[in-house]
This record gives structure tokens, sequence and C-alpha cells, in this order.
């Protein structure tokens, strides 16, 4: 059995975002700050279509737990105040890596699945780290 579908196209959600960048995202933009205009109105969409055409994943994202966590976090006595949570796998910055919707880091929010306006600003950083 196949599905009718109307002769009307269904409509497809554009948003229009800001997106800063700093440290290593920056350098490789060439860039600190774009408008970015993508298909879909989510923080995952925004971040399919950014990876589709500027890459930048490797850098952002962590494909495991090692790259995720750093070894150099101080340990925090008791518990840390506020909400603290992971996102889920496949979800998850590298070491350093944040991306925030806004000013808040998308964990704070709903993730990936966060809902975007046209005007939202979008924040990728990845942060020079030195060792003297």
């Amino acid at each position: 059995m196949s599905v009718q579908h109307s002769d009307r196209a269904e409509a497809t959600t554009q948003t229009t975002v800001e997106v800063g960048a700093t440290g290593h995202v920056r350098r490789e933009l060439g860039t600190h700050e774009i408008e970015f205009t993508f298909e879909g109105d989510t923080l995952g969409e925004f971040l399919d279509a950014f990876f589709e055409k500027y890459g930048l994943e490797d850098m952002l994202l962590a494909e495991s737990e090692e790259e995720e966590t750093a070894a150099t976090w101080a340990n925090y006595p008791g518990d840390p105040p506020g909400r603290w949570e992971r996102n889920p796998e496949g979800e998850r910055t590298r070491a350093y890596a944040r991306v925030l919707v806004n000013g808040r880091f998308n964990e704070l929010l709903d993730g990936f699945a966060t809902e975007l306006e046209d005007g939202d600003r979008v924040a990728l950083t990845y942060p020079f780290s030195y060792c003297f």
C-alpha cells in the first residue's frame, strides 16, 4: 500500500541564527560571527546543516566518553550547585568544547532538541589552552 500525498508541497521551516565562534572554531571559520540559515528549527538540525557546510564536527562533538572528559578538571567537594546533566550519547561535546544557545549551555536546555527561532544566537566554543 502506498501513502497518497497531496499536490500541496509541505512547508519547510527555515531558521536564521547568529553564530558566534571562539578559539579553534573561530580560527577554522576565519571569523568570529556569521549569520546562518538552515532548514529546520532545532539545534540538532542547525548542527547538521552547519557541519555539512563548514565541517568542524570532529572538533566539537565527542564520539566517546574519553573525548568528552578532561583529566584536568578539579574535583568539587560535595555536590556542585545548579543543574548538572550530561547530554545523551551522540550529543556530547569534546572536553572544553561547548555549544550554547542564547548564552545557555545546550544541556541546560533540551540538548540538540532545543528549538531555535530567527535571531537566536548559537555559540560554538573551543578555547585555546596553553600550558606554561
